[in-house]
């Protein structure tokens, strides 16, 4: 029996940063996958990030993972959405070669120290009193293990749809995982089914490109990781085709034949992403609507006809498809397939993403009900974090909701569970005017370096940015200007609307009409700053108003964070507590008050009686503590 200190069984996308965190944290690792050359494939769209999306990848890099990193190497274009609107609503996001990122992905891993990888099928989950002790795997080997995450992707059960024909596997031309989905349930884990689907790919050569919309990436393209340097990549357009009233009634007429409408399908699929018959369906008012054509390459020999999900038959595909404009003689080279598997619901799981019920096994990707990459990835880098966290007896990193779009999509799978899969929106963080792209390298970075997966040269870049824009903010708040004839002349050179009272700098930089070229020519400190400072000083000036508000909401919310539940606290007998209050706290066990407090039916009433029997219960155990002592 081989020893490792944690094992990761699936190579996508969470078991990268899983198996990566904990690797270079410092402990033996195992990486147990079913296909090698797999490693980081791109299962749906060749793309990462998007809006909020791009939020996530943002927030591992800061915290040292590899999704950032590995899409500037292998990006084709890059976008910013949303950029007309405020900064904290928008979302980078990148098409991404997908051949390449796997081969970049897998060299990663196999260059890692501390960090094995075998090509196995998990079968069987080891434990002993309600803790890992290990796997088993189809070739009858047995790996002991103090820790087990789990990142098996659509693989628990996998069952593919198109038309009538139903296939057992994970991904087209890979075997689904059977067995260690009985494991699982059979350890107690409340499990359910849910459905995701994917779009057909095109041969290029085949497509009539001039008569679709192109679409480039931006002029001067940024990197999604704040380790990436030299950053000039090659980019290549997408196109937009529209579906028209031909390919509703192909699909319209093939309704009897569609998975999703005849029963075969059991699972629930993504309410924000519903395949194009589901759209013709709902949305039967509508007479077009958009399809994405994404390169999969740099060299653009296939497309993803992103907006086109579908498991309708094979020859439902090619006609559907050959009604829109400019795919009149598209040949379709991978057709597109729904495809169900089994997930963990998420309220089985700590914030931690460690289960409630078996001690050391972590869960992390679209095994606890989330659809998407960078959903997966952030989850992945979590538990890895946290799994070499408790074998170190450390207390888990638990973001919190004001600190990252990570706590908000965590705490919001643990408290709340779901019942489609999951995917993250701007709108579900309520301090997302503090939890911007721009600045996730400020709100974690500490946390990454501390872990030991930021290096000392990336936190001192970190810590530069944070010293400038202290600065910088002193400057422009404690500087007024008068409308003297000096300070109107130089109002003037800078195209800015002059002043008839006195006025603090910060409120001339937080004008819409500030830039940051002005913003340099303003004091000589500011002449030679690197553009992200100005960046934050600029958003800090602009957004002041606002950002204070929420910075004042969270210090209200924070006297409750601080009180944690103490393990061991039982909220059975508590006068005042509805039996229904308390099912809910013993089901998802919330580890402070405030995460009390978000669960649904959680009454303000509910916590202000909790917060005085947990009160009560610590002074009873610091008391039997001074006891024992003497």
């Amino acid at each position: 029996m081989d020893n490792y200190d944690v094992v990761v069984i699936g190579g996508g996308h969470a078991g990268i940063e899983a198996c990566t965190a904990a690797a270079k944290m410092g402990k033996k690792t195992l990486l147990i996958t079913i296909l090698a050359e797999q490693i980081g494939a791109a299962s749906c769209n060749p793309a990462i990030g998007g809006l909020a999306k791009g939020h996530l990848v943002k927030e591992i890099d800061a915290l040292g993972g590899a999704m950032g990193l590995a899409t500037d190497a292998t990006g084709i274009q890059f976008r910013v959405l949303n950029e007309s609107k405020g900064p904290a609503v928008r979302g980078s996001r990148a098409q991404i070669d997908m051949d390449r990122y796997r081969v970049y992905m897998r060299n990663l891993l196999l260059n890692t120290p501390n960090l094995e990888i075998s090509q196995e099928i998990a079968t069987e989950i080891l434990t002993q009193n309600g803790e890992i002790t290990g796997v088993k795997t189809h070739l009858d080997n047995t790996y002991h293990a103090k820790k087990l995450i789990i990142t098996t992707g659509t693989f628990l059960n996998g069952l593919i749809h198109v038309g009538f024909n139903k296939l057992e596997a994970g991904r087209v031309g890979e075997l689904s995982s059977t067995n260690l989905s009985s494991s699982l349930a059979g350890l107690g884990l409340k499990m359910g089914r849910l459905k995701t689907g994917t779009c057909p790919r095109i041969d290029a050569k085949t497509i009539d490109f001039s008569v679709l919309e192109k679409q480039g990436g931006d002029e001067n393209p940024k990197p999604f990781s704040f380790r990436t340097e030299n950053f000039n990549p090659t980019q290549l357009p997408c196109y937009i085709a529209y579906t028209n009233d031909i390919t509703h009634e192909t699909i319209r007429s093939n309704f009897d034949k569609a998975p999703l409408f005849t029963g075969q399908i059991e699972g629930v699929g993504p309410r924000y992403c519903p395949s194009i018959e589901d759209k013709i369906n709902r949305f039967a008012d509508k007479e077009r609507h958009h399809l994405f054509i994404e390169p999969q390459t740099l060299e653009a020999t296939e497309y993803y006809i992103n907006g086109f999900s579908t498991s309708l038959p094979y020859e439902v595909q090619v006609k559907m498809l050959r009604s829109v404009k400019g795919f009149e003689k598209a040949r379709i080279v991978r057709h597109g397939y729904a495809i169900e598997y089994d997930y963990v619901e998420p309220t089985e799981l700590k914030h931690s993403l460690e289960t409630k019920k078996i001690k050391g096994l972590y869960l992390a990707g679209q095994i606890n009900g989330t659809t998407g990459y960078e959903e997966a990835g952030a989850q992945g880098l979590m538990a890895g974090i946290n799994a070499v966290l408790s074998l170190e007896e450390k207390e888990p990193l638990v973001l919190r909701r004001d600190e990252a779009y990570i706590g908000v999509m965590i705490d919001d799978l643990v408290t709340k569970g779901t019942k489609e899969p999951y995917r993250m929106f701007t709108s579900r963080a309520e301090y997302r005017l503090l939890l911007r792209e721009d600045n996730a390298i400020l709100r974690l970075g500490s946390y990454g370096r501390e872990l030991g997966l930021i290096d000392a040269k990336t936190y001192e870049k970190i810590e530069s940015i944070r010293a400038n824009l202290a600065k910088g903010l002193e400057i422009l708040e404690s500087r007024e200007l008068t409308p003297s004839k000096e300070n109107l002349a130089m109002l003037a050179s800078l195209n800015e609307d002059i002043i008839s009272e006195k006025i603090t700098l910060q409120k001339i930089v937080a004008r819409k009409s500030f830039n940051e070229e002005k913003l340099r020519k303003l004091d000589e400190f500011f002449e030679i700053l690197d553009e992200a400072s100005l960046e934050q000083i600029l958003i800090e000036c602009k957004y002041k108003h606002y950002i204070n508000e929420q910075k004042n909401q969270i210090d209200k919310m924070k006297d409750m964070m601080s009180v944690k539940i103490p393990e061991g606290f039982s909220f059975r007998g508590i006068s005042g507590l509805s039996n229904e209050v308390v099912e809910k706290l013993e089901k998802f066990a919330p580890p402070t008050l405030f995460a009390a407090s978000e669960i649904s039916g959680i009454t303000p009433a509910a916590i202000d009686i909790l917060h005085i029997y947990i009160k009560q219960f610590c002074q009873s155990q610091n008391k039997m503590r001074i006891g024992n002592k003497n």
